[in-house]
């Protein structure tokens, strides 16, 4: 069954892409510099090409950040966190650059918005794994993917219903991606262990302060990213959403209702991680925020696509389809425990089915809507057609 019918098809003639980006930072220094790099680039070069290249980035950082912090609590050789900060760098530079190269090369289309932001939910997961393994949180690493993908799905959500990606004068693509990759750079001079100090020890001047003087480091950055950063955007999300249908006289339960499958993945993973006499989180980071950030990836990715084919707003009951396995799951664990805490499955194998499944249904989902945008527009992929003038 296709994910594109006829009325998709004609949306997708018609789509033409709006965004506004209000960050100084960007205008003023980062706008400049990416214009002078979209010229390295050659102009037989696609721009999903150039969109993959900086993906890859972030895949070669995680593996990274893998193989010399297997369970994220340990603190890898210093030149791993500045490869980290340095692929972050490159991610953020072709992620912008990749636009710039369809302007200048006149195409643009649909599926070159579902590619880049396809890859950017991914860069969610591998770029948690990465700043993990930088600050040695361990099991709390699932967090910092959570507090990436939490206003990555609002913003998604919110163009869905406002037709404009409106990125804020300070905003996690621009300034927070900077912010990350500062991290990497300081912690490659201090070493990972600074992160995993009291904040009282780390920055002494502040030692005073109530609370959080003796939390890890890292906890205190969860903590502030949490407050300062994931509820005020979110916020403005939801306001911006409401005004617009409050102005279509539309109905806020089925703009919230669309918000419904990312809470579920959320919960039932958060669900499984506190049943499991395995302490998934604990033993294998990797995998839990691997198979989440999949599923996630197919959510955002089905919400995308439901934008540009102008489908009617409200819940997408394919987007469930990411929350088939978590049922299965649970039922493994909670046989666990009432069988005194003995699985009658080993759950590292489960979590393996969970991964396993989150990709075969995202890879089946990705080649088939490149598959069907492809045919119906008469482009390719991964090969630049020219637009008749």
């Amino acid at each position: 069954m296709g994910y594109i019918g006829t009325h998709g098809v004609a949306a997708l003639h018609k789509y033409k892409y709006s965004g506004v980006d209000h960050s100084y930072v960007a205008k003023y220094v980062l706008q400049p510099f990416w214009s002078r790099c979209v010229n390295l680039f050659p102009l037989w070069m696609p721009p999903n090409m150039i969109t993959l290249m900086g993906f890859m980035f972030l895949v070669v950082s995680a593996l990274l950040g893998y193989i010399y912090s297997p369970g994220l609590d340990t603190a890898p050789p210093r030149w791993v966190p500045f490869a980290h900060g340095l692929l972050l760098f490159l991610y953020q530079t072709f992620d912008a650059v990749d636009g710039k190269q369809a302007r200048r090369t006149n195409s643009s289309s649909p599926l070159g918005e579902l590619f880049d932001h396809g890859c950017d939910a991914l860069a969610c997961t591998f770029e948690s794994l990465a700043f993990a393994s930088t600050s040695m949180c361990g099991k709390d690493a699932f967090w910092f993917w959570v507090l990436a993908a939490i206003p990555f799905y609002g913003a998604t959500w919110e163009h869905f219903f406002t037709n404009t990606l409106i990125l804020p004068a300070v905003n996690g693509p621009t300034e927070g991606l900077m912010l990350i990759y500062v991290a990497h750079f300081f912690t490659s001079i201090v070493g990972s262990e600074w992160w995993i100090q009291q904040f009282g020890q780390c920055i002494p001047v502040l030692s005073w302060l109530p609370f959080i003087s003796d939390i890890p480091m890292y906890r205190v950055v969860l903590l502030s990213l949490a407050i300062f950063g994931v509820i005020p955007t979110v916020t403005f999300n939801v306001y911006n959403v409401y005004k617009v249908v409050k102005a279509r006289k539309g109905s806020m339960l089925l703009a919230l209702a669309m918000l419904y499958p990312f809470a579920v993945l959320l919960g039932g993973v958060l669900l499984w991680d506190y049943l499991s006499p395995a302490d998934l989180m604990r033993n294998y980071p990797h995998l839990v925020i691997l198979g989440t950030g999949l599923a996630f990836g197919f959510l955002v990715g089905r919400m995308i696509l439901s934008h540009l084919c102008d489908e009617p707003k409200g819940l997408k009951t394919g987007m469930c389809m990411s929350l088939l396995y978590l049922p299965f799951a649970l039922a493994f664990t909670l046989a666990a425990r009432l069988n005194d805490g003995v699985p009658f499955v080993d759950e590292g194998l489960v979590l393996l089915g969970y991964v396993a499944y989150t990709v075969a249904l995202y890879l089946y989902f990705a080649t088939s809507v490149i598959h069907e945008i492809t045919t119906a527009l008469g482009i390719y992929c991964f090969r630049i057609t020219r637009k008749e003038a």
